[in-house]
């Protein structure tokens, strides 16, 4: 009995070390394991760190190229709208010709070089960068329509017409809601001057007939601005397309009731003028 009790001891005392060798192995490739994965983990945040740097950059670079077509837009589109502003009675097709050309232009050489940038992006996100110039675009597009046809630009025809810039596999650039509306605001400034420079040329009917569109645009972006409490700069284009309005009308108002009183100028025999032969208005 003593003597199994004391080979039982023996064995247990040689095991041991096994044992605790066994234990410190098991501890050392648990601590590897942690060793690695913490690698693991840093190299993935690293990675990750390294491709948004790389986002951010490419988003910044595409951001400068965006700003400087939407920068070039803006100025060719404000050319478009001079030309249009050269017209009168003795030259409005040679001077719409010369706008629908120069207004294909803008679309051929600068708007597809935006639609280049942004199609198959999320270019809402860089709809700070080429608002501006889409704006300024879509001023230019209408104020044109409006001289040669007398109607309105909508955006379906807009963007229809920046379809076939895009390639057909990618998501076409296409101009939204609100800038269009901001830029049929700016297009009411523009219509003032042109009836006012039509008064000036005779043209009161003409005048007559702006002054109820840029009447009718007020009243329908009078309806939606209340709705666009993202757009505070729809709130301030709006008191602006209130004065417009407002100059129309008492311009004209002006010509029907004080007609009698201007005169040709000197040396005109033009007996067409509509402010020959009107009769006195009684006060």
């Amino acid at each position: 009995m003593l003597y199994s009790c004391a080979i039982w001891r023996i064995s247990l005392m040689a095991s041991k070390p096994h044992r605790l060798h066994h234990l410190a192995g098991r501890t050392e490739l648990s601590t590897a394991k942690r060793v690695r994965r913490t690698m693991t983990t840093q190299s993935s945040i690293s990675e990750a760190f390294t491709n948004y740097t790389d986002y951010l950059n490419h988003l910044n670079e595409k951001r400068e190229r965006v700003v400087k077509a939407s920068r070039d837009i803006t100025i060719n589109s404000k050319k478009v709208i001079f030309q249009v502003h050269r017209i009168s009675k003795d030259n409005r097709e040679e001077v719409l010709e010369k706008a629908e050309k120069d207004l294909a232009a803008v679309t051929d050489q600068y708007i597809s070089r935006l639609v280049k940038e942004l199609q198959g992006s999320d270019f809402w996100k860089l709809r700070r960068a080429y608002s501006p110039g889409v704006q300024e675009y879509v001023e230019a597009a209408t104020f044109y329509k409006f001289c040669r046809t007398g109607t309105l630009l909508h955006l379906e025809e807009i963007n229809s017409t920046l379809l076939p810039l895009s390639d057909p596999s990618l998501e076409p650039l296409q101009i939204n809601v609100l800038d269009y509306l901001l830029g049929l605001a700016d297009l009411t400034g523009e219509l003032m001057r042109l009836a006012i420079g039509r008064i000036s040329d005779g043209e009161l009917e003409y005048a007559e007939k702006i002054c109820k569109f840029v009447r009718d645009i007020y009243r329908e972006l009078l309806l939606l601005a209340p709705k666009m409490d993202e757009s505070f700069d729809m709130k301030t284009k709006m008191d602006t397309m209130l004065q417009s309005v407002i100059k129309i009308e008492n311009a004209c108002f002006s010509v029907r009731v004080r007609g009698s009183e201007y005169l040709p100028l000197l040396g005109s025999d033009n007996s067409s003028s509509f402010l020959l032969g009107m009769p006195d208005i009684e006060p």
